[in-house]
């Protein structure tokens, strides 16, 4: 079996690197989801595929997968004459990896005025970097979920 996609090995090594510290998930894992994004035609890669191309063991890419399905990073299909599975990235992610972006300004911004509630004292200085700190994430906040709805 040979690969069913194109790769260029420098912007897959990148990929590999950037992804993995963006999703923290282990360097197979990132290698999967990196060569995932040269489908573009979205005919999806086998699990044999990834044994081979990665040179990697069939528990190894097991492993992977599942993590990677867990994390909502990559869906996967069974046509129907095939028992094959086949993976893809899921297109959903961005929108989802936003939303988790929002949910934890949002998060922030109730801790913060929490604390505010509770603090006994009066620090003009603090309080002028606080606010416009709690401005810049509602701003951010706003932005992001604009964006999201044009998802």
């Amino acid at each position: 079996m040979s690969q069913s996609i194109e790769i260029d090995e420098k912007i897959f090594q990148d990929a590999v690197k950037f992804y993995g510290t963006i999703f923290n998930i282990p360097p197979l894992a990132s290698k999967i989801y990196a060569y995932l994004l040269f489908d573009y035609r979205k005919v999806g890669i086998t699990f044999d595929e990834f044994v081979e191309v990665l040179s990697a063991s069939k528990s190894s890419v097991s492993t992977s997968i599942s993590l990677l399905l867990n994390a909502q990073l990559i869906t996967d299909h069974n046509k129907m004459d095939e028992r094959k599975r086949y993976f893809f990235t899921n297109e959903e992610y961005k929108k989802i990896r936003f939303e988790k972006i929002v949910q934890k300004m949002q998060d922030e911004l109730k801790l913060l005025d929490d604390l505010e509630g509770f603090k006994k004292f009066k620090d003009d200085d603090y309080d002028e970097k606080m606010e416009a700190y709690k401005t810049l994430l509602n701003k951010s906040i706003k932005n992001i979920q604009e964006s999201l709805n044009k998802l």
